[in-house]
């Protein structure tokens, strides 16, 4: 009963507009036109629509120039033209439109329709502001977070961005959260971002979805909470948010407070690397040529690898070195092999440093160069990397691409025979048969002085899920 009245209800209120549109009331003309628009009381038109809101705006009607602004800039009702949504906004930010003076913002943040300007773009932020426009504010928290269109201000951002969040705008809300998040011109607090994360999410925000759920993950100003943090990551993920789902993928392969399904980890590494999300694609790279979650494909797996690789993912890189290497979903090309450990070892990719040198030592590839090879087990060697201490030592012991130090040598075989690795262990007691007690003490020292000035131990490539 009620929908049948608001029907007609809505179609007496055409009815009305039309009659004096017709007679050229600019007011009539923009409810006429905006009814053409939303299809209420009449089917939607977006032609007939621009037609009327077209005849307000040339009356001056501020309302109706920047709807019709916005019908240039979607191509609704009109063939699309930045130039003249910039006209008609220009047109209704004069008259002081608050809405049209942040499209005006916009375009000139964007670089639409006009020379991109982020100077312009903040004065128009601004008026919108002063206004009360939350939406505006959120942009105007923006740019003096970012420094754009003025020197970077911490303290204004987070003044404007909290004006708007009060007043609900999500996007202000997900911006203040990340502000208390990472203590930006306000004390650190997990706490108040995700007070401001969870407001934001309940409004939808993808973003503000995926950080509560992280948030949980973590125990982040909350107790840790696992089912809630992929509950809330689920919501993002849904929505495509390319980060949430690469972590719904590592929750579901780890079992991270899920049952673990590595099938259903594949599904959502997919959809993420689809958006290009690096990370993900490395990971899908692994579980193909793992066969985990999905049968086992080499060639799937250097399609993906490659596909982060070219992101600039070193382990990917170093994953891609080592298939061309061994002919692993490709044919075997060693100077391919050596083209993507240079790239990663370039990098600081400890295990593409070590595999370079193991290049240069056996001529595979490269020419056969002694030097170049201890110059990259070293640099691998350097960040703690196992079996580059050994092939280090090696090289010391023998007087290969170096001067003969068996000192030297003896201290990397430790080295290496601490990191764990079972060739260096066993080789080490034959190397300190060859010492005599004063240089065995001296390997010794050595080693403490490295330990010393050493920087703590990083993980040398992230774990593949």
């Amino acid at each position: 009963m009620d929908k049948h009245h608001t029907a007609r209800d809505s179609h007496q209120a055409y009815i009305w507009f039309r009659t004096a549109a017709e007679q050229g009331n600019a007011y009539a003309q923009f409810n006429l036109g905006l009814m053409y628009k939303k299809g209420e009381g009449v089917a939607q038109d977006d032609a007939r629509a621009f037609v009327w809101l077209r005849l307000a705006a040339l009356q001056r009607l501020a309302f109706a120039q920047n709807h019709l602004g916005a019908m240039y800039y979607h191509g609704r009702g009109v063939a699309q033209s930045d130039e003249d949504a910039v006209l008609w906004f220009r047109r209704a930010a004069a008259q002081g439109d608050a809405s049209a003076q942040q499209n005006l913002g916009q375009m000139y943040r964007k670089g639409r329709g006009v020379l991109q300007s982020d100077e312009l773009a903040l004065v128009w932020f601004y008026r919108a502001s002063e206004q009360g426009v939350a939406s505006a504010q959120s942009l105007l928290g923006e740019a003096y977070a970012q420094g754009l269109g003025a020197k970077k201000n911490d303290a204004l951002a987070l003044a404007w961005f909290r004006k708007a969040a009060l007043q609900g705008d999500a996007q202000a809300q997900l911006n203040l959260g990340l502000v208390y998040k990472r203590g930006q011109g306000v004390a650190q607090s997990d706490a108040q971002a995700l007070a401001w994360f969870r407001q934001a999410a309940a409004q939808g925000m993808a973003v503000a979805q995926r950080q509560l759920g992280v948030a949980y993950a973590e125990g982040l100003g909350v107790a840790p909470d696992q089912l809630r943090a992929y509950a809330w990551l689920q919501r993002a993920a849904e929505q495509d948010d390319a980060d949430a789902q690469f972590n719904l993928g590592l929750m579901l392969a780890r079992g991270q407070g899920v049952d673990k399904d590595e099938a259903r980890a594949v599904v959502w590494y997919r959809r993420a690397a689809l958006q290009g999300h690096c990370m993900a694609q490395y990971n899908l790279g692994g579980m193909f040529a793992g066969g985990r979650g999905v049968a086992r494909d080499l060639h799937q797996a250097l399609d993906w690898y490659a596909r982060a690789a070219a992101q600039g993912a070193s382990n990917a890189q170093f994953n891609l070195g080592v298939m061309y290497a061994n002919g692993q979903g490709v044919e075997r090309d060693e100077v391919c092999a050596v083209r993507w450990y240079r790239t990663a070892a370039e990098q600081g990719d400890a295990s593409a440093q070590n595999n370079l040198g193991v290049m240069y030592a056996n001529g595979h590839g490269v020419l056969q160069d002694d030097g170049l090879a201890v110059q990259w087990y070293a640099r691998a060697a350097g960040q703690g990397h196992a079996l580059a201490q050994y092939n280090l030592g090696g090289m010391h012991n023998s007087g290969r691409g170096v001067e003969k130090d068996p000192v030297c040598g003896y201290m990397w075989l430790a080295l290496a025979a601490e990191g764990g690795d079972s060739g260096a262990a066993r080789a080490l007691e034959a190397a300190a048969a060859r010492l005599e007690p004063a240089q065995l003490q001296e390997a010794q020292q050595r080693m403490r002085q490295w330990h010393q000035v050493r920087s703590p131990l990083r993980p040398l490539r992230p774990q593949r899920d």
